[in-house]
């Protein structure tokens, strides 16, 4: 891996590819390993202040070089306002570590309620209350760790992901907008439930990587009447539970399914979830299609708003909850680098505090200061991205600023 280190915490036995900073004033014979102190000495004499390290070809202990950096903070490349004290300095370190077991501990959850559904068996639904009753908990107290966690996705998981994802969504929308926190754990169980009935579809129809025909169409909207069976036939779900998941792919144009349910007998939840359902759908990769991101998903929410499909209001409403670049999602700077996102800024939208991690051209990994640029003018968001775009995925991402952090 190809890393930007400060001269202070090079070492002896690191292999160096280039001279980073300052570019295009000194460069090297060749590409070699660090053989000794002196050399070092040499470059920090010469005022080299960054150097390109391969980690993959240093001959040090990888862990007292990790140490290093841990202890010494390598100077930005540039001018920075220091990130805001409410935001803590290991994020990635601590704060996701719940959010992620949480998330975990929901999929496993998930996996035995399709397999209980495919087998005819009753669905178990203590372990469903508890973790959503855990996850609200969670996004109560700290709603950016699970916002962050659910961007990390695999595309063969899609299936489990999706229901934990729109529940932990549904949760998010429903605590910006205040809504009673029983009423809240209600509202998760029915989004957690909403698309069980997808696995009495056949593999054939649901993983297909290409476009579905009308009558493979017409057998795929047949999970939502499955779901509702299977709810209504587990004792202790709610009639508010299984109001959400029975509306979650209506259309207040009533050109939705399954029972095409005219807008004015759609009610608040059930409007809240499409949008939280079709959000996910949106942003996540598929068997058959890559995700888009974030800020385009917004857009294309706000579409749906115009032909009155999705409730407009809500949808804004839904774009201020989870922020104009959601928390955890990939942005390009004008400095060249990505960051990622680590917390909204309320009084400045569009300069939430940020935390980067790559460098583009040449394309390495970097050891970053956290932004809030809400304080800088000299680099703003060029773009929302998706990690795909650069060969890069958010597990890759999360790990490294977890062990950075």
């Amino acid at each position: 891996m190809l890393i930007e280190h400060d001269i202070t915490d090079v070492c002896v036995g690191m292999y160096v590819v280039e001279i980073t900073e300052p570019k295009d004033t000194f460069s090297l014979t060749k590409p070699g390993v660090l053989n000794n102190a002196r050399v070092i000495e040499a470059l920090k004499r010469k005022s080299v202040t960054k150097l390109l390290i391969d980690t993959s070809k240093t001959e040090v202990i990888i862990k007292e070089v990790e140490q290093k950096i841990n202890v010494l903070k390598p100077q930005p490349p540039r001018k920075v306002t220091p990130a805001r004290t409410d935001v803590k300095a290991n994020f990635f370190n601590q704060e996701l570590v719940k959010a992620r077991q949480v998330f975990n501990e929901s999929k496993n959850i998930q996996k035995q309620l399709f397999h209980n559904a495919q087998h005819g068996l009753p669905l178990e639904m203590d372990p469903v209350q508890k973790i959503t009753s855990e996850s609200t908990d969670l996004i109560f107290n700290n709603p950016n760790a699970l916002s962050c966690v659910i961007n990390i996705r695999n595309k063969d998981e899609y299936l489990l992901e999706h229901s934990v994802s729109v529940s932990v969504l549904m949760t998010m929308f429903s605590v910006y907008k205040k809504i009673d926190k029983d009423i809240v754990n209600q509202l998760a169980v029915g989004a957690f439930l909403h698309d069980v009935g997808k696995i009495m579809v056949p593999d054939r129809i649901l993983n297909k990587p290409d476009k579905l025909t009308d009558e493979e169409f017409h057998i795929m909207k047949t999970h939502a009447s499955y779901s509702i069976e299977i709810m209504k036939n587990t004792p202790g779900i709610s009639p508010l539970s299984l109001e959400v998941a029975t509306l979650h792919h209506e259309k207040l144009n009533g050109q939705g399914y399954p029972f095409g349910v005219p807008a004015e007998k759609i009610t608040l939840y059930g409007r809240m979830i499409s949008i939280c359902d079709i959000f996910d759908a949106l942003t996540s990769n598929r068997c058959y299609k890559q995700g888009y991101a974030q800020v385009k998903s917004f857009s294309i929410l706000r579409a749906l708003a115009e032909k009155n499909e999705l409730d407009k209001d809500l949808v804004d409403q839904f774009i201020r909850c989870m922020g104009v670049y959601p928390v955890g999602s990939v942005v390009q700077l004008e400095s060249n680098r990505l960051a990622i996102v680590e917390s909204h800024n309320p009084k400045d939208p569009i300069r939430p505090l940020v935390k980067p991690f790559y460098h583009l051209k040449p394309d390495h990994f970097e050891v970053g200061q956290k932004i809030d640029l809400a304080t800088v003018t000299d680099d703003l968001i060029v773009k929302c991205v998706r990690a795909d775009d650069f060969n890069l995925n958010m597990e890759q991402i999360i790990q490294y600023l977890a062990h950075e952090g």
